[in-house]
């Protein structure tokens, strides 16, 4: 039996393609995954709806949703209705990023985690076909393990939860070569930064178009709806 089968690991679940396949290489490992969203006043609700269909379809123990709110603090186009989400690439680092999004997020689930003595937490973070954030970085990770060890209990007491990213160094091809060998059904998630309320793509995000590159360079077909032109 694998040596995870009986243990519990908190997956971090947006709905999207990556965090998608996250659960699905957490069960393949045999873990108990239970799965944690984020309501953080994101612009529309289609993923955290994406995130239950996948969440029930990938066999996650448990899920559950938990708000923040960062649209309190706006700065982003993801969470202040003011800033348009750009329909083509720009240099740098661009407005749909999140001031201190993923920070927030797993500093949610490493308490979880303490809660369900959890050995692992799974971030679908990717440092390769990605927007350029700064909290999807290799040091980003590492640093936050660094923290896990000395802000709990369990981190003192020297368990601390490892930090998993199996996606860190993976193109988005890989992802979705990896997603459909475990059996992940793309067509329930969600990436699209510009969503309409059925869940249907933009097509013109930069989310959307990693998410339609990945798939073209998979040689798979995308399963992706979108908002009729």
């Amino acid at each position: 039996m694998n040596a995870a089968a009986s243990k519990p690991a908190v997956v971090l679940l947006s709905g999207g393609l990556d965090s998608a396949t996250v659960l699905a290489m957490a069960r393949a490992a045999g873990y108990a995954c239970h799965a944690l969203s984020i309501d953080y006043g994101q612009r529309h609700g289609a993923e955290l709806a994406a995130a239950a269909r996948v969440a029930a379809a990938g066999g996650a123990a448990s899920h559950r949703t938990v708000s923040v709110n960062l649209d309190a603090i706006g700065g982003s186009a993801l969470t202040d209705s003011l800033i348009a989400v750009p329909s083509a690439p720009s240099a740098g680092i661009p407005v749909t990023y999140v001031p201190a999004r993923n920070t927030v997020f797993l500093a949610i689930a490493l308490g979880y985690a303490e809660v369900l003595d959890a050995a692992a937490i799974f971030v679908g973070v990717n440092a390769v076909d990605y927007s350029g954030y700064p909290d999807c970085r290799p040091a980003f990770v590492d640093a936050f393990q660094a923290l896990a060890r000395v802000a709990t209990k369990a981190g003192v007491e020297g368990h601390a939860p490892r930090i998993e990213a199996p996606l860190l160094h993976l193109s988005k091809a890989d992802i979705v070569h990896r997603g459909v060998a475990l059996g992940v059904d793309f067509g329930l998630t969600v990436s699209c930064y510009n969503a309409d309320p059925l869940g249907r793509a933009c097509g013109h995000c930069d989310a959307c178009r990693l998410r339609a590159d990945g798939f073209a360079a998979a040689g798979v077909a995308d399963p992706t709806p979108y908002v009729p032109a």
